[in-house]
């Protein structure tokens, strides 16, 4: 069995990305948005490993603006993005970090992706009708 450990630097937080997207990739839902949307996945995990690092750290990396590239993502997918995307998303947020971390940072990055899911979806419907 896997020894849990504690989220204390970036090489925690990539192998947490990395554990994590292998399976929205191979997602029955989830995998064939992310497949269409990513062109590069390593370029698109090092950002995801910046925005991370950023949000359970506080290591200022990322530079992006996660609205609109939701939003971005919604309008290409034909504003076919649910609740139910974003549910199955922190399902297997949680279910990752439950398989590999253990402590308080881990416990901050479901809280944060919690929010900033319903967040998101709130900003992508609000987009829908502008």
């Amino acid at each position: 069995m896997y020894k849990k450990i504690t989220i204390k630097n970036r090489a925690d937080i990539n192998l947490l990305v990395i554990s994590f997207y292998t399976k929205v990739r191979v997602d029955e839902v989830l995998g064939p948005i992310f497949n269409t949307i990513v062109t590069d996945w390593e370029e698109h995990l090092e950002l995801l490993t910046d925005f991370w690092e950023t949000q359970l750290l506080l290591n200022r990396k990322y530079q992006g603006n996660p609205v609109s590239a939701h939003q971005m993502v919604d309008d290409k997918m034909q504003q076919s993005i649910t609740s139910e995307h974003f549910g199955l998303w922190l399902n297997l947020w949680f279910e990752t970090l439950d398989e590999l971390f253990e402590g308080d940072v881990a416990w901050i990055a479901k809280n944060r992706a919690q929010k900033m899911s319903t967040m998101l979806y709130l900003k992508i419907f609000e987009h829908r009708n502008e």
